[in-house]
């Protein structure tokens, strides 16, 4: 199986002047875990993701205030909508993250997630153990 058959389509793209809370609450009204963030001045591409969000805020600073770009890795490692979920699974585990960028020849086309990549190998109806049910 391939990232492209697990991936989301739906990108959540903000700008790096998102303060953490909009970004948190567009993360949240599309039920995402991630956000690319598009700096338009450098053309560069980055993902905030709500483990960013979470660590800034716990770290103390004011989500009404910091802004996505403090907090953006911009380091990213992106995956090919070509690649097995294998591949996509050890850059992730390399890595040390959960989200992984999708582009092909004209950018951003979908985002895959380690939750993505579960949901593939594993199976859709699983019979509970017989030991566990009881």
């Amino acid at each position: 199986m391939l990232v492209r058959d697990a991936m989301s389509t739906l990108i959540l793209t903000i700008g790096p002047a998102h303060t953490l809370r909009e970004a948190a609450r567009l993360m949240s009204v599309r039920r995402v875990g991630a956000a690319v963030v598009l700096d338009r001045d450098t053309s560069g591409l980055g993902i905030l993701t709500e483990r960013d969000i979470l660590n800034a805020v716990g770290s103390g600073v004011n989500p009404d205030v910091e802004t996505a770009s403090a907090h953006t890795t911009t380091d990213v490692v992106f995956a090919a909508p070509t690649w097995t979920l294998a591949e996509a699974a050890e850059a992730m585990t390399h890595g040390g993250f959960r989200h992984l960028i999708v582009l092909d020849d004209h950018g951003p086309v979908g985002i895959v997630s380690v939750r993505d990549i579960l949901r593939c190998w594993t199976p859709a109806k699983r019979r509970p153990h017989p030991e566990l049910v009881g």
